[in-house]
């Protein structure tokens, strides 16, 4: 490793693409930023219909964020009020934040220290009334998606996939997001494709995105514009709910759509770089007995875009001392359960009602859990400079000799 190389500053975007800097200058131009306006080919929905082709799905809608995507999963699923919604307890409070606005109660499950839900308190919670689940690729760790099928397949329970965190991520070579019910998708500026903003949802379902246009906020007869050629299923489907859904006008503009469409190319790209970089800086972890970093489950191919660790034999005070020994040599190290107010630490949702639930798997894991950005840009040099900073703050706090055993 070299020791000359400055961590850089992961908190950084790539560039735009060329290509949608001319798309959106034309659009100022124009003017023309409301996807409604052109009859058809707006860039929203060329958008939406690239992003579908390239996930192997049959609808997407395209929409403001993750978090609104995931709310029109579980409305256009119809649950009844207050239906209780099965989440992994190690998400982001955007997920149970989604299930309220949505009527519904978050139940949340144990999840290990792999970082992946516990699949028997899974399977045990799944008998305690659950209408519905929403299953978190938290970080991009994909959760046992056989078991979880089958389990909710059986009982005849939708699954909702909130994939923020894995576009491009596979399991059994089968992209994350077309496994269950619906896929929700981020375009956030920390997320594969960037937008500063936005989601998308895709199912192959025609009821339940014609259910999700119309509540997205395609009023009078703007949903004719989602219907491709021919499709006489997605067609009944508007007729059937046209003026009986509410509008929530949740939709993405075409500005926010012209600088995601170049990107779709750079995904592959994207995917084999930040994996050959998490896999490399994973290797130089794990040589240190006070870090482990989890192994992906034998289906998963990761399209990761950070890497997470565990701290090993450290107590709350060297695992503090840890993080402030990082940052101090340049890299920023989250502990998520330390960090104050951290908004995937569970029992900082206090929106939720009730006491805050005893959940003494996930509680430990996020207390020794870290994250550390590794975006895909990132060159081998820094790859050594993020990893040297890591372990150097190791041996800062728990000292060369006792961490290497000399």
């Amino acid at each position: 490793m070299s020791s000359t190389a400055l961590p850089p500053n992961t908190y950084d975007a790539e560039p735009i693409p060329e290509a949608a800097r001319a798309a959106v200058d034309a659009m100022l131009q124009s003017g023309d930023l409301f996807r409604y306006t052109a009859p058809q080919d707006a860039p929203v929905a060329l958008l939406e219909a690239e992003f579908a082709a390239a996930m192997g799905s049959r609808y997407a809608l395209a929409v403001s964020s993750c978090s609104a995507a995931l709310f029109l999963s579980l409305k256009a699923l119809d649950l009844p009020r207050d239906a209780r919604v099965l989440i992994p307890a190690f998400t982001f409070a955007a997920v149970p934040s989604s299930v309220i606005h949505a009527d519904c109660v978050p139940v949340l499950c144990e999840v290990g220290e792999n970082y992946r839900i516990d699949m028997a308190d899974f399977e045990a919670r799944l008998a305690d009334d659950i209408s519905a689940v929403i299953i978190s690729h938290m970080r991009g760790h994909t959760s046992d998606m056989d078991a979880i099928m089958a389990l909710c397949d059986a009982r005849d329970i939708p699954v909702v996939e909130d994939a923020a965190h894995s576009l491009g991520t596979t399991w059994h070579g089968r992209n994350i997001g077309t496994i269950g019910r619906i896929g929700c998708f981020s375009f956030q500026s920390y997320k594969l494709l960037n937008a500063g903003e936005g989601g998308i949802l895709i199912t192959d379902d025609a009821d339940l995105v014609a259910r999700a246009v119309i509540m997205s906020g395609a009023y009078e007869h703007n949903w004719s514009k989602h219907i491709a050629h021919g499709d006489n299923a997605l067609s009944e489907a508007f007729a059937r709910w046209q003026n009986k859904l509410p509008l929530y006008n949740l939709r993405l503009n075409n500005l926010s759509a012209a600088i995601i469409r170049p990107q779709l190319d750079e995904i592959p790209r994207r995917v084999r770089d930040g994996r050959a970089g998490h896999d490399y800086v994973a290797s130089l972890l794990d040589q240190c007995p006070w870090l482990s970093v989890p192994a992906p489950l034998a289906p998963e191919e990761r399209a990761p875009d950070s890497i997470q660790f565990n701290l090993v034999g450290m107590d709350d005070a060297e695992a503090s001392a840890f993080a402030e020994a990082a940052a101090a040599r340049g890299v920023k190290v989250q502990i998520f359960g330390h960090s104050k107010d951290n908004a995937r630490a569970f029992w900082n949702w206090q929106f939720i009602d009730g006491p805050v639930p005893d959940l003494p798997q996930t509680r430990a894991m996020l207390s020794r859990a870290c994250d550390t950005r590794l975006p895909a840009r990132l060159t081998r040099a820094q790859h050594d400079a993020i990893a040297g900073a890591i372990l150097g703050a190791v041996d800062d706090v728990m000292g060369t000799a006792r961490a290497y055993g000399t």
